[in-house]
């Protein structure tokens, strides 16, 4: 049983970045969905697939890596708010990562979104993880 379900997100995807894997099998859940579809909106990741009919169900995730040099889309993915010490901020206190070349994934009382969603429907919440 896995204590952490976001933890274990962030960390398949990155170890299968740095094994140079070019798909990520991942448990699925909604949360982990909506993070995919953000991953994938934003650019990090090539492309996913959501396999609900087998048991249990997976997110298929293809990772990115730059044509040329096979250095990996996502450089750095960080885990902010643990179960043991949940982080959360106000509308007016939301995150910049690297100074607004990143994201910081938030969760909502409007749904799982990024951090300049949030700040364009000036709603805070608590803050999952940074990539970049």
């Amino acid at each position: 049983m896995v204590t952490d379900p976001i933890s274990d997100y962030l960390t398949r995807i990155r170890n299968g970045m740095m094994a140079k894997h070019r798909v990520v099998e991942v448990p699925s859940s909604n949360l982990k969905k909506r993070m995919t579809e953000i991953l994938y909106e934003k650019g990090y990741i090539l492309n996913y697939k959501f396999e609900d009919d087998v048991f249990p169900a997976v997110i298929k995730i293809a990772l990115k890596y730059h044509p040329a040099t096979k250095v990996p889309a996502i450089t750095n993915m960080t885990r902010i708010s643990k179960p043991g010490l949940r982080h959360y901020v106000g509308a007016d206190e939301l995150p910049r990562v690297l100074n607004g070349l990143g994201i910081a994934i938030l969760s909502t009382s409007k749904g799982v979104m990024t951090d300049k969603e949030a700040r364009k429907e000036h709603v805070g919440g608590e803050v999952l993880c940074y990539v970049s």
